[in-house]
């Protein structure tokens, strides 16, 4: 279950990647402006003062998720993004940190492109950080007993499915799309105590903690405060860098020369 409040606790480090990719999206009026995994809805309400006057769209499979936007005065609905299908006004469709739970994403983008009206963009960001030390230590802990039998089900590889750029690069272009595509690696400055595990609690660590009971979820916790905090020592003045990798995807449709085929 996604936990809006935990979700939150680092807001403003992962709003930062959002405001960086809309200011890539190049329309200057929208009619119609969807966000797909809207999440608690903060960064919905943005996109309703970048274009005023459009009618906002959001979307989230989280039915937590989705009761928090709506108490920010957004009118999300819970769905699956796999399902979704743009409405003939929609000029703008924005996915931050969301796609990469849907394996077949990039199939999805180009539905989308074949679907939306010439001249409307697209814009999505997508962690590539699957290969760091902190999921590296979620999934070994996760073969230990108590856990493997437990989890044995979960998508731990959900993150690989996140491609190159140049693959959404091409994918896109390929479709007929003027593209933007580029990817960054933050270095967030964390404070606290064991601020990596509380960051990757309300994302990483949720399909875990779905799957055990208090006792046990504390027990993972405990176990893995150690394994992450060799990965992520803290400097000595309290504050622990978290490197984390972004892919950023923003084309606009029909602006490029689709490839015959």
């Amino acid at each position: 279950m996604w936990d809006p409040d935990v979700y939150l606790a680092f807001a403003d480090h992962r709003s930062r990647p959002f405001y960086d990719l809309v200011s890539r999206v190049g329309a200057e009026r929208a009619r119609r402006v969807v966000d797909l995994g809207c999440g608690p809805g903060h960064l919905t309400k943005y996109l309703a003062r970048r274009w005023p006057g459009a009618v906002i769209e959001a979307l989230d499979s989280s039915p937590e998720m989705v009761a928090a936007a709506r108490e920010r005065g957004i009118e999300a609905t819970t769905g699956d993004l796999r399902d979704w299908k743009p409405k003939p006004d929609t000029d703008v469709v924005v996915s931050n940190a969301a796609l990469h739970w849907v394996p077949e994403h990039a199939d999805l983008l180009v539905r989308w492109v074949n679907q939306l009206p010439a001249g409307s963009w697209i814009g999505a960001q997508l962690p590539g950080n699957f290969e760091t030390p902190s999921h590296a230590a979620v999934r070994a802990l996760a073969r230990r007993e108590p856990y493997a039998k437990i989890m044995r089900d979960i998508p731990f590889r959900v993150g690989a499915v996140v491609h190159p750029p140049t693959h959404y690069a091409d994918l896109l272009m390929d479709a007929g799309c003027r593209v933007d595509v580029w990817e960054t690696t933050y270095l967030h400055q964390l404070t606290g105590a064991h601020p990596v595990l509380e960051w990757i609690t309300g994302t990483a660590l949720v399909p875990v903690r779905e799957r055990l009971d208090k006792e046990g979820w504390e027990r993972f916790r405990n176990e893995l405060i150690p394994l992450l905090d060799d990965a992520y020592p803290p400097r000595p003045d309290g504050t622990t860098i978290f490197p984390f990798r972004r892919v950023f995807i923003v084309a606009e449709v029909g602006g490029g020369q689709r490839s015959p085929g």
